[in-house]
């Protein structure tokens, strides 16, 4: 065998960690890099947190596994909490997003089927949307790049423009179950609706008999300055997908619901093996712990206030490098004139970690418990990495005219 044992699925950066603290990472040698990107929005409360440490290391010391055979206490204990922190009444437990949306489609689907309507199977969904990369969920985000060579698209998602109210009521027929939208598109490039759009698909819902499902894999558990990112819109929807930040890094996800969306989800209709493990269930209600205490969340959405006004004069200085700056809260993207990966490796050079999405878009995704230092630390970083690209780019127009 030559090469690695790996799958050739992940074009990787030659750049490896040994250790994390907080929002650092640390290489074998000791170089530090500030880290924008926390796992793509999972490292809610940053690297080895003492909270998390000891949540996980308690828990793996007595009982990391049983099966959904059995009771088991986490489980109720976190449910618990989502439901009160939330607009749910139920939670199904899940070992990662997509497992979550597989979940939300599927209890979408047996609302309508159990009321007699089984032809109601279809899911409204919006185009430079990502879901997962499930045969359903990729089928629902629609992109072809994530389609092509695996054989014919799952029937029963019709895409339309993301914002576009009217598209989504034109593709409203007699087979539609549900609307499903991202509050904010994380992977299409931090692209945020208007207010008015969530609220207006949710009427549209209820004058329809549709249910309404947000995805909040990337935009929850506080990632905005709200615990869940609809939030902000004002409306409840009737199923939610999570997972990422509700981890800290452990591998979890969580689907939740009204009490009527979950009906038809009966023994027997639906499983796992690992979901609701004891081990997720202790780091889950650690993270909880942290986020849910009084004022955290305000401190994201000031936090993340701070960091957009900077971006926005950094904007400012380089016209011709920075088209936009965009998100909300700590989930804030940088649109650039020039190719992203070139901004990212400019970043890269100065020991500052971004994340690369759709639209030409680097995402920041710092830990939420991100200090006001490292915010203007973080702001000087993206300034050197900024004029690096800008001055390379006038040699080369210099050299292009010469």
């Amino acid at each position: 065998m030559s090469g690695s044992a790996l799958y050739n699925t992940f074009a990787r950066l030659p750049l490896a960690f040994e250790r994390g603290e907080g929002c650092w990472l640390m290489t074998a040698d000791g170089t530090r890099y500030l880290d924008f990107a926390s796992g793509i929005a999972v490292n809610s409360l940053g690297h080895a947190h003492p909270h998390l440490v000891a949540a996980l290391t308690n828990q793996a010391s007595t009982l990391w596994h049983v099966s959904n055979l059995y009771e088991i206490p986490g489980q109720n204990r976190l449910g618990e909490r989502l439901v009160e922190a939330t607009f749910a009444d139920k939670v199904f437990f899940t070992n990662s997003g997509a497992e979550a949306l597989e979940c939300a489609i599927k209890t979408a689907r047996r609302y309508h089927y159990v009321r007699g309507e089984e032809n109601r199977i279809r899911i409204i969904t919006f185009e430079g949307a990502f879901h997962g990369r499930t045969l359903a969920t990729i089928a629902a985000g629609g992109q072809k790049k994530y389609l092509e060579g695996f054989g014919p698209k799952v029937e029963g998602f019709d895409q339309v423009p993301y914002g576009d109210l009217e598209a989504a009521e034109k593709a409203v027929g007699p087979d539609t179950a549900a609307i499903l939208v991202e509050p904010i598109q994380g992977e299409g490039g931090i692209r945020v609706p208007p207010g008015s759009f969530l609220r207006g698909l949710r009427e549209l819902c209820d004058r329809h008999g549709l249910l309404l499902i947000v995805d909040e894999v990337q935009t929850g558990i506080g990632r905005t300055g709200k615990f869940l990112a609809h939030e902000w819109s004002g409306i409840n929807p009737d199923i939610a997908a999570v997972a990422k930040g509700i981890g800290g890094g452990f591998p979890m996800g969580a689907c939740l619901a009204t009490e009527e969306a979950a009906s038809g989800m009966v023994p027997g209709v639906h499983g796992t093996t690992f979901g609701g493990n004891p081990l997720a269930m202790a780091v889950g209600n650690a993270v909880l712990d942290v986020v849910l205490e009084d004022g955290f969340l305000e401190e994201v959405a000031r936090k993340g206030l701070l960091l957009k006004q900077g971006l926005a004069a950094i904007a400012d200085e380089f016209p011709g490098v920075i088209e936009e700056i965009r998100g909300t809260g700590l989930l804030l993207g940088i649109r650039c004139k020039i190719a992203n990966t070139k901004l990212l490796d400019a970043m890269r050079a100065e020991k500052m970690l971004g994340a690369p999405a759709g639209d030409n878009v680097i995402r920041l995704l710092p830990p939420l418990i991100v200090s006001e230092e490292e915010i203007k630390e973080a702001l000087e970083r993206v300034r050197r990495a900024m004029r690096t690209v800008a001055e390379a780019d006038a040699a080369a127009e210099e050299r292009a005219q010469a």
